[in-house]
Order: structure tokens, then C-alpha cells, then sequence
């Protein structure tokens, strides 16, 4: 494995298929499989004109992943964090989350945070903005990130 994987961005139209296929299979292999959450993983915004697909490419496919969707009213919405079993301990999702809100500017930024990882998006300038709720059988905390003065 490459000691500094690249990092990629992308939208939907400039992915290959067999791209798309490895990201979807990360996304699924912790969010429905390790996570035990049987939900539609194909939810129709990966494909919307405004969204950024963000990932670290190692030598055997993406390590990490996250996409940043266009909410209505200017919002960017980051979502579908995730890394890779093998390659977690490692700074890559801070690294993502580094270049995502750098893509991300001044726009203020939204998430629904596993709630577990309320501390890491908050090392990223996250607040809580209200009450823990529970999805698909996992607690998640809303969380927002006011544009930079």
C-alpha cells in the first residue's frame, strides 16, 4: 500500500464505472454489512449535478471516502464518511475532511454525525445544532459548520 494515498475528487459524470462500483462497495461493506443497517444505500444524490465525490486511492482501491451534496439554500452537505477497516488509525478521515471543507469554502456545511464522532467533526469547527436521534439503529447528532469570517 502506498504510504501517502492520493486523494481524488470527482463528480458523478467524471467517475468510470469500475470507480463507482469500488466506492459503493466501501460505503456498503461498513455502512450496511459491518453496521448491520439494511437501508438503500443508492439514495439517487450521488448523482445529482452538484455533488463532489472526495476518497483516498491506495493500491488496491479507496481507503477512505465521503461525498459533499448541494442542499438547497447554498448549504453543502457532507456525508457517507467512511473508512476503510484496514486502513482506520491512519488520519485519513481527517485528511478527507480537511480537503472536503476546503472544496466546501465559505459556504456554511451540514451533517447527521454518527453520534460516537460528535468530537472529531466538532476538531473540524462542527456544532451541535440539536438533539441526538437514532437511524437505523445507530445514534447521530445534527451537526453545522457556519461559514468562515
Amino acid at each position: 500500500m502506498s504510504d501517502t494515498p492520493e486523494l481524488r475528487s470527482a463528480a458523478f459524470a467524471e467517475l468510470d464505472t469500475r470507480t463507482f462500483h469500488d466506492l459503493l462497495r466501501l460505503r456498503i461493506d461498513v455502512f450496511v454489512v459491518e453496521q448491520a443497517c439494511p437501508y438503500p444505500e443508492l439514495d439517487g444524490r450521488d448523482v445529482e449535478p452538484g455533488t463532489r465525490h472526495l476518497w483516498l486511492a491506495g493500491d488496491a482501491g479507496p481507503l477512505a471516502y465521503l461525498r459533499i451534496l448541494a442542499d438547497p439554500g447554498g448549504v453543502a452537505r457532507i456525508g457517507r464518511v467512511v473508512v476503510a477497516p484496514a486502513a482506520r488509525g491512519g488520519g485519513h478521515a481527517g485528511r478527507l475532511m480537511t480537503a472536503a471543507l476546503a472544496e466546501v469554502g465559505d459556504r456554511p456545511c451540514a451533517l447527521e454525525a454518527q453520534s460516537h464522532l460528535v468530537d472529531f467533526y466538532a476538531r473540524h469547527g462542527f456544532t451541535v445544532t440539536g438533539p441526538d436521534y437514532v437511524e437505523d439503529g445507530i445514534p447521530h447528532t445534527p451537526m453545522r459548520r457556519s461559514p468562515l469570517t
